[in-house]
């Protein structure tokens, strides 16, 4: 988890961006990396396969503030998307504080889309983490698409939700992003929980900020 830097001051958090192969992981990453100001942030490092890059970079966001006098500095990385890279997807998962999910959203990757999301959640209870209690977001790439599936088909396949098991949280929760749908809310006499979601289309950035203040903030929350 996050680690605290003393001589520097710095409290550092990793972001990993999880998913299918060419989802838009790596677009992401590029758009931040390079709007980002170039004194804020750190050296990109590449890691490529035969397939895909895995790529890394951190920087320094200004709008965050300070925790307690510690400025809060954010790594980020992708992971490969091909299932057989698995030990690589493993290893960049340990000590993530925060996880976004990029589902391409062409019908026919909702395959390759469930299987992704199996994998995230599979990896992440071998390390002894519980994905529902850590901030994590998905992002819905693509939406440019003729082909993009709808967000409500996309919810129901990636994002159904998960039972609130604490009872001070069995309480409706509107969703601040879409008006009108919750973040909780009660379903056949359960509570259920889902991950917050953004739309975007990752090669003209639209939706890239967005994903990233948002599990960005709630990765300080935590912190605080």
């Amino acid at each position: 988890m996050s680690m605290i830097n003393y001589a520097s001051r710095e409290i550092n958090c990793k972001l990993v961006y999880y998913g299918p192969g060419l989802g838009g992981k790596t677009t992401n990453l590029e758009f931040v990396y390079n709007k980002v100001a170039p004194g804020s942030r750190g050296k990109m490092i590449s890691l490529a396969t035969e397939t895909e890059r895995t790529l890394f970079f951190d920087f320094l966001p200004v709008d965050l503030g300070t925790i307690r006098g510690f400025k809060v500095k954010f790594h980020l990385y992708t992971v490969p998307g091909q299932v057989y890279y698995n030990a690589s997807r493993k290893l960049i998962l340990k000590g993530v504080d925060g996880v976004v999910f990029v589902a391409d959203s062409q019908l026919e990757r909702m395959e390759a889309n469930i299987e992704a999301m199996q994998n995230l959640y599979d990896n992440m209870a071998q390390h002894g983490y519980d994905l529902t209690r850590l901030p994590f977001a998905i992002q819905y790439n693509k939406r440019d698409l003729p082909n993009a599936a709808p967000i409500a088909e996309l919810q129901a396949a990636l994002n159904p939700g998960w039972v609130v098991e604490d009872p001070v949280r069995q309480r409706p929760l509107p969703d601040g992003e879409h008006p009108g749908e919750f973040l909780v809310s009660q379903q056949d006499g359960q509570w259920i929980e889902r991950a917050p979601y953004y739309e975007a289309v990752a090669v003209t950035g639209e939706g890239v900020f967005d994903t990233l203040k948002a599990i960005s903030k709630t990765v300080v929350k935590t912190l605080g």
